[in-house]
């Protein structure tokens, strides 16, 4: 390949909002319900239904477009997009095409220190479709509504993104961004942010834009990343070939790590968009604006220069602290409840984060309360647990969210600190080791470690460890 080429992404995210109902009725948006249990006439197209649209959608869809620097459409409409599909009972989709609520953004991305801006073309609220469930043995198609009207907002940067590892970091932050505003908690793997990337190659310096395709069905970003550099080698390879690249819409295998044709790409007169007539056009006043503003919360970076000039935190833990709202919420509430913040942070930076690798965990999985964690603090802190014991508690804690105090008595885990039955067990170790006491009395330090190590197994690791050194340096000096 004698020729340069350089890849053109841009991307359309939809994001679930975390809204308890739906976009235009009251069924509940609960992940995970039985099939079709969460609809009405509303979400499911009955003839004669209206949709009445929820607030709390406009304050979220104009609190992302704050948090991205996009200019409020603050009178903006609704269109309806027409397609013919079984997850989409109304035959058209309830969509923003001509007044989207936000447009005109951009977010700062930092890929290997190199800081650069994705544009944001534009952010529109929309309902989502419902699910079309394959059952492979019979090969038949069932089609679960729950999902159908829950509201989503398509966020769509412009061509800015040149590499998979731009698209991650810019991925990234708009995730950062909507959980720290609670608009969503952007689960990947449960659909509630999808993304759809649109990638084109180029000549390098080359003006005009490749022939785009788009990719569909990504749902990591391990698979996002993939998708890009197979895409990006698909082209290239018919381009050299001398063949052309054809507009289409195309779905990802991440299993086979090939990409497949799903059909050819629509442009916005396929779907003869026309006004939505049964909702009127929204109105975001300046006062209603400025109260959205008001409730902006403290973004990462604020959250970074905070915590380093608050607490003299390393730089290291700050930074995996801040990347996901659940840890920075763990700390600021262990923190409220008067736990001291290098304590909390060495306890996230240490076992929170290897028993989420190890139980292959997102950070948003996490389900046990910030008093208990502070109560197990505590309790290292007063001598009823030491930090060994702390661990096997810790655990405990993380998955059952036990009461440390309730989990410690009913164990028998509670630190022994009775000086003469820990003495007698002391006393007993060194007579039985005279080869290690003249170790000892020799200058050989790991005498000392093995000592304490004998007794931490008699006591099954319930000795207070600074006893344990003191009575030993007692009884061998």
């Amino acid at each position: 390949m004698s020729k340069q080429y350089e890849t053109v992404i841009g991307l359309e995210v939809h994001v679930e909002l975390a809204t308890r109902t739906k976009i235009f009725c009251g069924c509940s948006t609960a992940f995970g319900g039985a099939p079709n249990t969460h609809t009405c006439p509303v979400c499911t197209g009955m003839p004669g239904s209206l949709p009445v649209l929820n607030k709390q959608v406009v304050e979220y869809a104009a609190a992302v477009g704050l948090a991205t620097n996009c200019t409020i459409t603050q009178y903006c409409k609704f269109d309806r997009k027409n397609y013919f599909y079984p997850d989409n009972p109304q035959n058209y989709q309830i969509s923003q095409l001509y007044l989207p609520i936000c447009r005109n953004g951009h977010v700062e991305i930092d890929v290997d220190g190199r800081k650069k801006n994705v544009r944001i073309h534009e952010i529109h609220m929309e309902e989502d479709a419902g699910k079309l469930v394959h059952d492979p043995s019979t090969g038949n198609s069932l089609v679960d509504f729950n999902r159908s009207g829950v509201p989503l907002i398509e966020i769509v940067s412009e061509p800015d993104m040149r590499s998979a590892e731009e698209v991650i970091a810019y991925l990234e932050k708009l995730r950062m961004i909507i959980q720290y505003l609670g608009a969503s908690d952007c689960k990947l793997q449960e659909g509630s942010m999808r993304a759809d990337v649109n990638l084109s190659v180029r000549e390098v310096g080359a003006e005009e834009f490749g022939t785009r395709t788009e990719m569909k069905n990504l749902n990591s970003f391990s698979a996002i990343a993939r998708a890009i550099e197979g895409e990006m080698e698909r082209q290239i390879d018919l381009i050299e070939d001398g063949k052309k690249v054809v507009q289409e819409t195309r779905r990802w295998d991440d299993n086979k790590e090939y990409s497949y044709p799903m059909r050819s790409k629509e442009d916005a007169q396929d779907y003869r968009y026309f006004p939505e007539p049964d909702l009127t056009p929204i109105v975001i006043s300046d006062e209603w604006l400025d109260e959205i503003r008001s409730r902006q919360p403290e973004f990462r970076d604020e959250k970074q220069a905070r915590y380093k000039e608050q607490f003299g935190l390393p730089e290291y833990d700050i930074n995996i602290i801040t990347e996901d709202k659940t840890l920075t919420d763990l700390f600021e509430s262990c923190i409220e409840l008067g736990a001291a913040a290098k304590e909390v942070s060495n306890w996230i930076m240490g076992d929170i984060m290897r028993l989420l690798k190890e139980k292959e965990m997102e950070a948003s999985d996490i389900h046990f309360s910030p008093e208990n964690l502070v109560k197990m603090i505590q309790m290292i802190e007063s001598g009823a647990i030491n930090r060994k014991v702390a661990k096997k508690v810790f655990e405990a804690i993380f998955d059952e969210d036990v009461d440390p105090e309730v989990y410690v008595e009913e164990n028998g885990l509670k630190t022994v600190n009775d000086e003469g039955a820990l003495r007698k067990v002391i006393e007993e170790i060194v007579a039985n080791n005279p080869k290690s006491v003249e170790d000892y009395k020799a200058g050989k330090k790991k005498a000392m470690g093995f000592f304490v190590g004998q007794t931490m197994r008699a006591m099954k690791g319930k000795a207070d460890p600074a006893m344990v050194n003191q009575i030993l340096k007692e009884i061998l000096d």
